[in-house]
């Protein structure tokens, strides 16, 4: 049931940013909210573990994932502020935090080895599904070189994640 709905949450995400594409060209405040909101929402998945979960290397897992995506969006942040740039919501950034709620509710509701199980999976499927925006619609998109550079070094960043989280799903099976 989890695995289904990791996967749902990966198309969703795609489809989205797919939509996204076939409408006007996202514009660079489109974009950097869009980044900082799926940042915004691995900090709050990993202060969910750190709060429910008691193995260590999931919480070692989780207390990464908190520091590198609040770094990111520190980054971010800066750059849009040097910028006079706003970050605008729209229809990806709303989807993703609508689909974020969601992926916590269901998390909330579990204990123990079920939740970080959970947890780690919703990691892998959440990394794959933005890193695979970030390479196909937000890096391609981005017209300021400064967002691009930000984007490519978190795309290189969040695969890392994306490794670890697999290796640590492996070892718990």
């Amino acid at each position: 049931m989890l695995k289904q709905t990791a996967i749902a949450f990966i198309f969703s995400l795609v489809s989205t940013i797919s939509l996204a594409q076939e409408a006007p060209q996202l514009n660079d405040a489109q974009i950097a909210h869009i980044a900082y909101t799926a940042g915004q929402i691995d900090v709050s998945a990993a202060k969910l573990a750190l709060e429910k979960s008691e193995d260590p290397k999931v919480r070692s897992f989780a207390e990464l994932m908190e520091s590198d995506h609040s770094a990111v969006n520190e980054e971010a942040l800066a750059l849009v502020s040097r910028l006079n740039v706003t970050p605008e919501e729209n229809a990806v950034s709303s989807s993703l935090a609508s689909q974020a709620l969601e992926a916590e509710q269901r998390l909330r509701s579990l204990s123990g080895g079920e939740f970080d199980r959970a947890y780690v999976e919703n990691e892998v499927a959440y990394h794959q599904a933005v890193n695979d925006a970030l390479k196909s619609v937000l890096i391609p998109n981005a017209q300021n070189s400064e967002l691009k550079s930000l984007l490519e070094t978190g795309l290189a960043l969040f695969q890392e994640h994306q490794s670890h989280a697999e290796h640590l799903l492996h070892e718990m099976k």
